[in-house]
């Protein structure tokens, strides 16, 4: 398990001309899956297993960016 911070969010790879995903849309994702963006942002980041468990596809995307940052 990792813990997925905000700096995973801001490095992640190939979704435009700069690297990361924007706030807005986190704070989407989050209100989509019904996670509470303010606690997040006051922990810095969420734990990968509570992303999996959405089964989105860009929120496990982002959890392998995490664990390749951590191994690394």
């Amino acid at each position: 398990m990792v813990f997925v911070t905000f700096d995973h969010l801001h490095s992640f790879p190939g979704t435009g001309v700069r690297p990361g995903l924007c706030h807005k849309g986190a704070r989407a994702l989050c209100e989509r899956y019904g996670m509470d963006w303010a606690a997040i942002v006051k922990a810095g980041g969420v734990s990968s297993a509570v992303l999996i468990e959405t089964g989105d596809a860009l929120a496990i995307s982002l959890v392998e960016h995490a664990m390749k940052s951590v191994v690394a």
